[in-house]
């Protein structure tokens, strides 16, 4: 009589199980993903933002150097990210961008699923999961379909949750770090990293190391006085609720509604839940709250930094649904996949007329200059350089940063003395040195027209004429080949 064979060791069929899980969830997660960013790839370009990265990608791959001949209020990461795709696939194409962020989405899904498995098991790991990537698209296209900050801020934040909810508190330093690299507000995710950590002093102290050493690092990296001044010192005014305040408002609500739109499969479970128990999640809730308070800061609330809410939001609707009959899961799965196809739809089918201007105002700079000559565009659609495949004249992508405009801030506080402390010598500098051969004034009667720019006014005058219009631009070509007699106070 044959013996029974040995059943395997647990610590084997765990591993089996887990496999296995992960075999079966991954597919589903993975073309999940993919659905979700297909509008992404329907257009050239989503975003000033997205502009913005890919120009200065291409100045970085010229030499150039961040926060010294091209500057932003942002931290180094993604622009590093967008020179590498280009550096390995062209700069003609925001494809293999756009692919990264569908595997960033698809790793914050992992993570968001892997976290929910551990606390609630197998069932709450695919509800987190397939949730998140349902609601991730749930805002105007222009916000959720971007290749943008917030979309490569996200996995980061996840894995800071995750680092910390296995106690590695050194790699969960190392993902804070990652995430206030892409943008700023990433770093809110320290707020429930430090709760889970707790008075552990070797904790705090791996986690505060793994926190320094990237972001000093990627100071020593690019230009340590630069990369503090412009992405923590330099942008108060930016940061200020002062002007425009009820433009600024219609513009939180307005995209709270949308969002809150997009997450009716999620938000009733976990107000539910809230008046009859509590989900014991106190780490995600500070979480949300955290992610509020970045959303608010700056007072400016694009569509945009509003994704960072979506990650605690479905994981504490997957904890109220572990409350809850099943019925509910089912009905929260059915509602969500709806108002995906909703905005998935609007993503697809929605025109986009800023866009389509920017695109026929570049093909007019193409026609009139010379692929080595470079160019000015006065107005906030840095894009137009990267349509136009021509060399900005100032480190100065956007006429924001020399006005204070940036924010969508249309109201008095917008002018040369509300610039960003610095700026206006070195734009001076910059032409008087290298004059372009054209200028387009993109304002189009916005508070920052050369009208209104004593310094700017000034330029033009001097050694410009207009040659030209599109869609209410205007162009304006130099006078002569000479130097224009422009004098640098």
């Amino acid at each position: 009589m044959l013996a029974a064979p040995l059943a395997p060791p647990r610590s084997v069929a765990v591993t089996a199980a887990k496999g296995a899980y992960w075999k079966r969830l991954l597919p589903l997660l993975a073309v999940l993903a993919c659905a979700t960013r297909v509008p992404s790839f329907a257009r050239p370009l989503w975003s000033p933002d997205e502009g913005y990265l890919a120009v200065q990608a291409r100045i970085l791959a010229q030499g150039g150097r961040l926060y010294e001949t091209v500057v932003d209020r942002k931290p180094p990461l993604v622009p590093w990210l967008y020179e590498g795709a280009f550096a390995l696939f062209g700069s003609d194409s925001l494809t293999p961008v756009r692919v990264l962020a569908v595997l960033a989405q698809l790793l914050t899904a992992v993570l968001l699923a892997s976290l929910a498995r551990r606390r609630w098991g197998d069932g709450a790991g695919r509800t987190a999961g397939v949730l998140y990537l349902l609601v991730s698209v749930g805002l105007n296209p222009e916000d959720a379909q971007a290749a943008g900050f917030e979309v490569f801020m996200l996995p980061c934040t996840a894995a800071a949750m995750w680092c910390a909810d296995r106690r590695r508190w050194a790699a969960a330093g190392a993902a804070v770090a990652g995430a206030f690299l892409v943008k700023q507000t990433g770093g809110a995710v320290l707020l429930p990293v430090l709760w889970l950590c707790g008075r552990s002093r070797p904790g705090l102290l791996r986690l505060a190391t793994g926190a320094a050493v990237p972001v000093l690092c990627a100071a020593l990296a690019t230009d340590p006085a630069g990369f503090l001044f412009w992405t923590v010192t330099g942008s108060a005014a930016y940061a200020s609720f002062t002007g425009s305040e009820l433009h600024v408002l219609v513009r939180g609500l307005t995209n709270t509604a949308i969002l809150a739109v997009a997450c009716a499969g999620l938000l009733p479970p976990v107000v539910r839940v809230l008046r009859i128990a509590r989900t014991g999640a106190a780490d995600l809730w500070l979480w949300l709250a955290a992610s509020a308070g970045a959303v608010l800061l700056g007072f400016h609330f694009f569509g945009h930094y509003y994704l960072q809410l979506i990650p605690p939001v479905a994981l504490l609707a997957t904890a109220a649904l572990q409350i809850l009959p099943r019925d509910r899961g089912t009905t929260a799965l059915l509602t969500s996949s709806c108002c995906c196809a909703v905005f998935l739809s609007w993503g697809l089918l929605a025109p986009r007329p800023e866009l389509a201007h920017a695109q026929r105002l570049a093909a007019a700079v193409a026609h009139r200059t010379d692929p080595t000559d470079r160019v000015l565009f006065w107005g906030m659609h840095p894009e137009t350089y990267w349509l136009a495949d021509r060399t900005p004249a100032s480190r100065y992508l956007t006429a924001g940063l020399l006005t204070n405009y940036s924010g969508g801030r249309d109201g008095p506080q917008v002018g040369e003395k509300y610039a960003v402390a610095g700026t206006w010598p070195a734009f001076r500098t910059e032409l008087a040195d290298r004059p372009p051969s054209l200028i387009i004034d993109d304002s189009r009667g916005r508070p920052y027209a050369p009208s209104r720019l004593p310094t700017l006014r000034r330029l033009l005058a001097a050694g410009y004429e207009e040659v030209g219009t599109v869609d209410g631009a205007v162009l304006y070509g130099r006078v002569a080949v000479s130097p224009v007699p422009f004098v640098v106070p």
